[in-house]
């Protein structure tokens, strides 16, 4: 397959890099430099064979891009939330897979045990998960338990010196290759409490799930839990209840909030480009007046977009965000990047279907990142429940 060259350029209408700090720029052209060098090329040819390309857990975690907030005592790079929102959406720019396994890492499975485990288990499992050494996952979604994980049936009982682990998780980034799992589970008094399970555990599994159309260069797959004995000392300790996971994937919708912002960036580049090299009626397709209006649209939610996340991140570094912003610019990214890729396939006619170009791979894998963490509809009830005060939940 012909390597392709990767011309990206970020869009940036309203001079936004002027509100980053040069650590911010460098992080980011560190990280776009690596997807140009180490991602564009080989991508599609993960995708169209869905196959995960496993020499990126190294890579990523040589990056630095596993746990970027976490404090460097534990492997991890000390840096702010925007240094971190720049990283996730520069790695989704790529693709989408490729920061899926980030997130998951950094903020699913490093954030839990950097917030809620003990000292030991951060001495243990950080290094090791910062490095890129470990890759771990995140079970929380059961078969028939998606957008409401309160009523989900995973559970562990006392059993004198151990636990015993039972039950299923599904949908599971990083699952078949991952040494490690943070699992969320109920205990015998109904409280939900997180699990640190190793793989190599006798009665767990991680079968793969095949016959995807979307994250198809991103392995995931269950987590099957059989009688596991779960030592007391894997518990998470310093947390119960809903608030744990939740907590955790407050951190992760922030970083899929600028992500799926790459994705967009990518489609608007390439649609960009494209417009002026295609001749139709003895002109480029971008002199038209149909074609502008689609690029204008694009560039023009994209700059939202990207003030937005970045007060966000503002508001991430002073401790003062609220999960219900984070929804919100989790599923305002999500929408407009969903669209701006319809758009760009559009413009590139029968072109924007093939792996020649990154756009159809983009709206394949946003399917995904409009779905995960919380569906677009649930986070429109999270925002809706926010301004005015009642559940719509119930």
């Amino acid at each position: 397959m012909a390597v392709r060259t990767d011309l990206f350029e970020s869009p940036d209408y309203y001079q936004l890099d002027e509100l980053l700090s040069e650590e911010h720029l460098m992080v980011r052209k560190a990280v776009r430099d690596y997807v140009k060098k180490e991602i564009s090329p080989i991508i599609e040819d993960y995708a169209q064979r869905a196959e995960f390309p496993t020499q990126i857990i190294k890579q990523l975690g040589d990056m630095g891009c596993f746990g970027p907030t976490v404090p460097v005592e534990y492997g991890g790079g000390g840096l702010d939330y925007i240094s971190y929102g720049i990283m996730m959406q520069e790695l989704e720019r790529g693709d989408s897979g490729v920061r899926s396994t980030a997130s998951v890492q950094g903020s699913l499975v490093m954030f839990p045990i950097y917030a809620y485990g003990s000292e030991a288990q951060k001495k243990k499992y950080l290094p090791k998960l910062a490095s890129g050494e470990w890759l771990g996952c995140f079970g929380l979604t059961e078969p028939d338990h998606g957008s409401d994980p309160s009523s989900m049936l995973t559970n562990i009982k006392d059993a004198g010196d151990h636990y015993i682990l039972n039950g299923a998780k599904m949908w599971i980034s990083n699952s078949p290759f991952a040494q490690l799992a943070v699992v969320w589970a109920k205990n015998e008094s109904g409280e939900i409490v997180g699990v640190i399970v190793e793989r190599g555990m006798e009665g767990f599994s991680t079968p793969t799930t095949h016959g995807k159309w979307s994250l198809r260069a991103s392995a995931t797959g269950e987590l099957v839990f059989d009688n596991v004995k779960v030592p007391k000392e894997n518990i998470l300790p310093n947390v119960k209840g809903l608030k744990g996971p939740l907590g955790c994937l407050s951190k992760a919708r922030y970083g899929i909030a600028w992500g799926a912002l790459g994705a967009a960036m990518d489609c608007y580049d390439t649609a960009l480009r494209y417009s002026k090299e295609r001749m139709q009626f003895g002109k480029p397709i971008g002199a038209f007046q149909l074609q502008q209006k689609k690029l204008a649209e694009m560039v023009t939610e994209i700059t939202k977009a990207q003030l937005m996340v970045w007060r966000l991140g503002v508001l991430m570094n002073e401790g003062r965000a609220t999960p219900a912003q984070i929804s919100m610019a989790k599923r305002n990214s999500c929408e407009i990047a969903a669209q701006i890729t319809r758009d760009a396939r559009q413009m590139l006619g029968g072109m924007g279907i093939t792996g020649e170009y990154s756009v159809m791979r983009h709206m394949m894998n946003l399917e995904s990142v409009i779905t995960y963490e919380g569906t677009h509809d649930i986070h429109l009830l999270i925002t809706g429940m926010d301004i005015t005060g009642f559940n719509a939940f119930k």
